[in-house]
């Protein structure tokens, strides 16, 4: 097959990227960085900036499907200026790949989009799966709708589309992890809150195992990408420190404190979602990591 990817130099992009290649497929990527294109064997790169609304479009030859990862950090403080970066970063893109197919002689059949797990509200009783309805009415929440209806337009196209809810990622080579580990490290770290809030998480490997399982076969619609097992803010940290053998000293942070630091973005630390992979478990797919201790040991050395 011949997959074109966005966002394929981050985190869930080179996971992806090195497990294509490695089972034979040919790999497009865009960047925005004409310097940085590069092509080696299966591997092909080609420009686009889509604030300017510019796209290669040789990028889509021979393609059959597209992994669309493209979009701004959350994990960066959230100003006005960059609130309106973090939805323009998805819609913009996906608007530039859907006016190049309508008006393109394309092959593509299948179009998968990153998405968030913030889109479903929070709640300490609810447990949520591809079948709920309950949207949350955050900022982070509406922008992963406009995100997914963004997506959604590509089935004017008749063009399947698949929409990954995707939790927080657990990997040493960046991300959310290593962000909670550095102050459990340096013997200051603490739950948030009450501790209690669950928190849905996925292992990369597994991350990138489920998308490779979605392209395969062609699965659309929504998916969970999340493991089985939510964990409590609590239990989590505790697992990290164990990992690290550090002790927990301080009391938890309330959540005011953490407003005062990082701002609007602090609901990061106190989302309360309990979500299960209903679809990706009924059709079939094996989660390596299907507990945060599991996951944890082979991240924290």
């Amino acid at each position: 097959m011949k997959i074109l990817i966005t966002g394929a130099t981050g985190l869930i992009g080179n996971e992806l990227v090195e497990l294509l290649l490695q089972n034979n497929h040919t790999v497009h990527y865009l960047s925005t960085s004409p310097n940085k294109i590069k092509t080696a064997t299966n591997y092909y790169g080609f420009y686009w900036n889509p604030a300017e609304g510019k796209i290669d479009e040789n990028c889509l030859e021979g393609v059959d499907t597209i992994v669309h990862l493209a979009g701004a950090s959350i994990s960066k403080r959230w100003t006005n200026s960059y609130k309106q970066e973090l939805i323009e970063s998805r819609i913009l893109s996906a608007n530039l790949l859907f006016n190049l197919l309508k008006k393109s002689q394309h092959q593509v059949q299948h179009f998968i989009s990153a998405s968030g797990t913030a889109i479903y509200p929070d709640s300490n009783t609810a447990v949520y799966d591809e079948t709920s309805t309950q949207k949350d009415d955050s900022f982070l929440g509406n922008v992963v709708i406009k995100w997914e209806e963004s997506a959604n337009q590509f089935q004017l196209l008749n063009i399947k589309v698949t929409k990954m809810r995707t939790g927080v990622v657990f990997s040493a080579k960046g991300g959310a992890l290593l962000e909670m580990i550095k102050p459990i490290k340096m013997y200051v770290g603490s739950g948030f809150g009450s501790g209690k809030q669950m928190q849905s998480w996925i292992h990369l490997t597994d991350l990138a195992n489920l998308y490779y399982w979605v392209i395969q076969n062609q699965i659309e619609g929504i998916i969970n990408a999340v493991a089985p097992n939510a964990i409590s803010n609590q239990d989590l940290t505790k697992t990290i420190a164990h990992q690290l053998k550090r002790p927990l000293l301080l009391p938890n942070v309330p959540q005011f404190v953490m407003k005062l630091i990082l701002g609007d973005m602090h609901i990061l630390l106190f989302n309360d979602k309990k979500i299960i992979p209903q679809r990706a478990l009924s059709l079939g797919f094996h989660f390596q990591f299907d507990t945060a201790q599991k996951a944890l040991q082979t991240e924290i050395k």
